[in-house]
């Protein structure tokens, strides 16, 4: 097992941002960065969580990530707003287009916002269920450097292509759902790459197009998509809402989210809020998840999430050792 070390939310979130602070990162972006890392962890999505500093940092160094890039808006029209993230991280475009789109979205019943010359966007449902709280339905998809092929073929063109669901409950949690259209998010195979792992056969494929439980064979190789046909049928469907509705790079067209090197990926994200049409939204909804959750051996989407955050803001998060001690060394300005 692993060694960890436990470390409070507000103090992890000091840490990564200082460490991006520390290599030229404006303030407010790097609390930004460091906002999105930590909530990723919180919920258990290790793979975009502290295992991303570390290369984030080597990008910003090579100047693949544009750490002072300054957010510019056009309004498509008076519900479209599209972001241009200027090649710099993702997280303060979409703080801000959120921000704007939901207030739209409540004032006119729906929004679109959409997200160009972006980077890696972390877990999606930290951004859905900034919408949801604040009384919207919500809908984002997001692509990816290509790692999965078409079904039936070997070169991937996809990206691994998350979408993620978000409604309000009232005075509860939102449901959120956020699942990747591979079998499972590319950054965990990544993350079992940095510890030596190896990961579970049907994962991914080889550069040859064997199944394969070597991490570092599968990030050479294809991810496997959900439902076969059925999984990257959706990820064209995110890949049209995401790069070709955006202007943002194609997955065929960007470069790898994990290494240094090369031009920025300039990938996309795209989201949608809707205000509730019914005024009974939420009571419906709740009559619905409630037969769902009296059904022997059924589980509401989110569940283990919400549990999880529970228990990170009331003890703090485990944290491998390595990824702490590198931070700890970015943030002392000793890496």
């Amino acid at each position: 097992m692993e060694q960890t070390e436990r470390v409070s939310l507000s103090d992890a979130e000091l840490l990564i941002k200082s460490a991006f602070v520390g290599v030229g990162v404006p303030d407010n972006t790097a609390l930004s960065v460091a906002g999105a890392l930590v909530a990723a962890e919180a919920e258990g999505q290790v793979g975009h969580g502290f295992s991303r500093v570390e290369d984030y940092v080597a990008q910003v160094r090579s100047g693949k990530i544009a750490a002072g890039a300054t957010v510019t808006f056009q309004d498509v029209g008076p519900t479209n707003i599209l972001a241009d993230a200027g090649f710099g991280f993702a997280y303060p475009a979409l703080d801000q287009v959120i921000e704007q789109g939901g207030l739209r979205a409540l004032e006119f019943g729906c929004a679109t916002m959409g997200v160009t010359r972006s980077h890696h966007c972390g877990a999606l449902s930290v951004q859905v269920e900034k919408l949801a709280r604040k009384g919207l339905v919500a809908i984002m998809v997001a692509n990816a450097p290509a790692a999965m092929a078409p079904f039936g073929a070997k070169k991937p063109v996809f990206g691994t292509n998350p979408i993620a669901f978000s409604a309000p409950r009232g005075d509860k949690d939102p449901l959120v759902i956020d699942l990747s259209l591979s079998r499972v998010a590319r950054g965990k195979v990544m993350n079992a790459r940095k510890a030596g792992r190896a990961i579970p056969e049907g994962w991914a494929l080889d550069r040859h197009g064997d199944p394969t439980t070597d991490a570092e064979e599968a990030l050479a190789g294809t991810m496997l998509p959900i439902g076969e046909a059925k999984g990257t049928a959706l990820a064209l469907m995110v890949e049209i809402l995401a790069s070709v509705m955006t202007g943002a790079a194609m997955s065929t067209e960007a470069s790898s989210f994990f290494t240094a090197d090369s031009a920025p990926p300039g990938v996309g994200q795209f989201l949608i809020a809707i205000r509730p049409m019914d005024q009974r939204f939420v009571e419906r909804l709740e009559s619905l998840l409630g037969l769902i959750e009296a059904m022997e051996g059924a589980r509401l989407p989110g569940t283990r999430r919400s549990a999880a955050i529970r228990e990170a803001r009331a003890h703090g998060i485990d944290v491998p050792v390595r990824y702490m001690s590198a931070v700890r060394r970015l943030a002392d300005g000793q890496a």
